[in-house]
């Protein structure tokens, strides 16, 4: 017996690990070009956190992408004859997307560096600018070269040739990494950091249109492939990158580039008008009431789904943990485990980018799907401790009455333990309601999806955050009141 449950750990260890061991697949011939022409769709993965090159923007009262980056997309969808779809990702998100073919190219200002280039091939670079150092104003005589931000904390976005940079050339400073630019530039502003490194051209973007920043000249030492951006795409897709490099070539030949950056400026400009605390109200921060009004939408749908199958998985685990069945009761106890084991925000990743490579998996279902395994496990520990808790003799005196053990479960036992375990479920529904914002990590418009876009937009960082915080309070007292009122009738001892 004990040899037959060795044979059952060792299977079940090999199945979870295999899930994880990389798949060797043998070259096929390059039809990416072909495959995005037939489909009749190029989608590009960006991180529209990142002006002028691309950056949310309200249009015509539209929430919209633009930027350079996105013109440039543009024009290529239209050379190829296809219609374009931007999926707007976190920048240290956006080759895992490119590998998993979430998406066709990545276009977000990357830099064509060697050790990108072994995962990814890339275009020629179509714009060449350099690193500067952005710090506050009021700094703007004490910060005014790398020498002087020795034992400070400086800023970069994460898995980005600034952060690469930072870790040679500013031994001496302390680095903060976040994935979005606009969280750097609020904690900026709020003192957390003395100064943000980034692209020259993002830099001018932002203290053109905030007076509170300024920027001078980094004087890095740049390799070749860190001095200019491309675009980048999975290995072996030489079809498409020629096809690409095709109307990089005609947009260098036409000079193209400066009308796409004077149109960002344009769209940065629009923005910004009346950001300052004494501008007029109509750029009130309330205006964005359709970003956050959508975002909420969203969040309440993942919960709410999610809740909904994670309680249905939850119950049956439940009853498989509690199984006599010794394989059931394993294969249980092994998901709750591995599950409650893990961060969140890995296995969200996991389901879109993973499993997404072998089954195609919109964002948002993958979302959904990875909250409601995540809240299934603890769900089976709520219910089977509240079954646990139901005394022993209420089976026995069911049972001794001619009830089925179905029957007394379901009308004897689950009704006492649900009394039991129902402030427990309320919590792990709220907590739901909370951490599905980090769905956001995936491209999710969620409510703190569409905070970071208002921040973007407005330039506001403090107000988008009261309004988020206090949106969140409202969702998850409703819910809590409206559980205590069930949980009042449930008290009728």
């Amino acid at each position: 017996m004990k040899k037959k449950s060795l044979y059952l750990i060792i299977l079940s260890l090999m199945t979870v690990f295999g899930l994880f061991v990389p798949v060797e697949t043998v070259s096929a011939t390059d039809t990416a070009l072909e495959d995005i022409q037939k489909k009749g769709t190029l989608v590009i993965g960006t991180s529209a956190d990142f002006p002028p090159y691309e950056f949310h923007a309200a249009v015509d009262g539209k929430d919209t992408i633009v930027g350079m980056d996105i013109s440039i997309a543009q024009k290529i969808a239209a050379d190829l004859g296809v219609e374009l779809k931007i999926d707007d990702i976190g920048f240290d998100s956006l080759l895992p997307a490119l590998e998993s073919e979430k998406i066709d190219m990545v276009i977000s200002g990357m830099s064509p560096t060697n050790e990108r280039k072994k995962s990814v091939d890339f275009s020629n670079v179509y714009y060449t600018g350099g690193q500067n150092i952005v710090v506050r104003e009021t700094d703007k005589d004490v910060h005014t070269s790398t020498s002087d931000l020795k034992g400070m904390k400086v800023g970069v976005q994460t898995a980005s040739l600034q952060e690469t940079i930072a870790q040679e050339q500013m031994l001496d400073s302390e680095l903060l990494s976040l994935s979005k630019m606009t969280d750097l530039i609020l904690a900026l502003k709020t003192n957390k950091i003395e100064a943000i490194l980034m692209e020259k051209p993002s830099a001018e973007a932002y203290i053109e249109n905030d007076s509170q920043l300024v920027t001078f000249d980094g004087e890095f030492i740049l390799e070749e492939g860190e001095q200019g951006s491309a675009i980048a795409f999975k290995k072996d897709t030489q079809s498409l990158v020629a096809a690409v490099n095709t109307s990089l070539t005609a947009i260098e030949e036409e000079k193209l580039i400066a009308s796409y950056l004077e149109e960002a400026g344009s769209h940065l400009q629009a923005a910004s008008q009346g950001t300052d605390e004494e501008s007029d109200s109509n750029n009130s921060i309330f205006n964005y009431w359709r970003y956050f009004l959508n975002g909420t939408g969203y969040t309440i749908l993942i919960s709410v789904v999610s809740v909904f199958f994670g309680s249905i998985l939850g119950v049956i685990l439940s009853f498989m943990r509690t199984s006599k069945n010794k394989i059931i009761k394993f294969l249980a106890t092994a998901y709750v485990e591995f599950v409650r084991g893990t961060p969140m925000m890995i296995q969200v990743m996991f389901i879109y980018f993973a499993v997404g490579y072998l089954i195609n998996i919109p964002a948002l279902a993958s979302g959904i799907i990875a909250v409601s395994l995540n809240s299934a496990a603890y769900i089976c520990e709520i219910i089977r401790s509240g079954l646990n808790s139901v005394p022993k003799g209420q089976a026995e005196a069911a049972r001794s009455l001619g009830m089925s053990q179905k029957i007394s479960m379901r009308q004897i036992i689950f009704p006492q333990a649900l009394k039991n375990i129902w402030p427990a479920l309320g919590n792990e529904f709220i907590t739901v309601i909370k951490e599905s914002s980090i769905v956001s990590i995936i491209g999710v418009s969620d409510l703190i999806f569409q905070t970071k876009v208002v921040t973007s937009i407005s330039y506001r960082g403090i107000a988008p955050l009261v309004i988020t915080m206090i949106i969140y309070f409202i969702l998850t007292f409703s819910l809590t009141k409206l559980l205590n009122h069930y949980e009042g009738k449930m008290d009728h001892d």
